[in-house]
């Protein structure tokens, strides 16, 4: 039986990041801090053993995927299916300018309401199901671990829905630092569990999980 292990793995620095601008589908690369970022990231994340890498096709993450790549004989599969959320009217914006332009619907949405992402862009229901079908299609009979390349709103989305967490909790989980990452397994049920979030090493063993301790 195949026993697949998920890494969401957020891509590197931008200069969007630091302006606090909206990138979504904007086509922003890695800023020097990035690249360094995810050199440093893949030689920890090469200690998983990764069977497969997955990449949201822009470049951002395409740049963060090259690095795992160029450390591993594993070539990476590119899927817009991974990409950040559309943020319609938001994007190249900072939070700044999105609050004093569009507060009540941007607050809103930041406070975890399906609404579209900037008045024309996606709602987090429907950046769930199209990430969510990318890494179901791509673990399909895989044995090991997938490195999937993302975006911090993806991972949220995807971390929410694939926990069974209601839509409007999925704000309350943390983000994912530039270069970090999110490990999902499954338990002997088949049910997904988060066993590492917001990680920049290798997962520790759990001991006593049933202790109460």
């Amino acid at each position: 039986m195949a026993t697949p292990k998920i890494v969401l793995w957020r891509h590197g620095q931008t200069d969007w990041n630091i302006e606090n601008r909206f990138q979504g589908h904007t086509d922003i690369a890695l800023n020097a801090v990035g690249k360094f970022q995810v050199e440093h990231a893949a030689k920890v994340l090469i200690g998983l053993n990764p069977v497969k890498i997955v990449a949201s096709d822009l470049t951002r993450t395409r740049e963060t995927a090259a690095a795992l790549s160029a450390l591993t004989s594993l070539e990476v599969v590119l899927d817009a299916g991974l990409r950040e959320t559309n943020g319609g009217n938001w994007e190249g914006r900072t939070g700044e300018e999105n609050r004093a332009e569009d507060e009540e619907n941007f607050i809103g949405w930041l406070h975890g309401d399906d609404r579209p992402a900037g008045g024309i862009g996606e709602r987090r229901s429907e950046v769930a199901a199209r990430t969510l079908a990318v890494i179901m299609r791509e673990i399909a009979d895989v044995d090991g671990t997938v490195i999937f390349v993302t975006h911090g709103g993806s991972a949220r989305c995807i971390l929410g829905s694939i926990l069974d967490l209601p839509l409007d909790k999925w704000a309350k989980l943390g983000g994912l630092s530039n270069a970090s990452w999110s490990v999902l397994e499954q338990n002997s049920f088949g049910a997904w569990f988060l066993t590492e979030h917001n990680a920049g090493s290798l997962p520790e063993p759990l001991f006593g999980n049933e202790s109460g301790s």
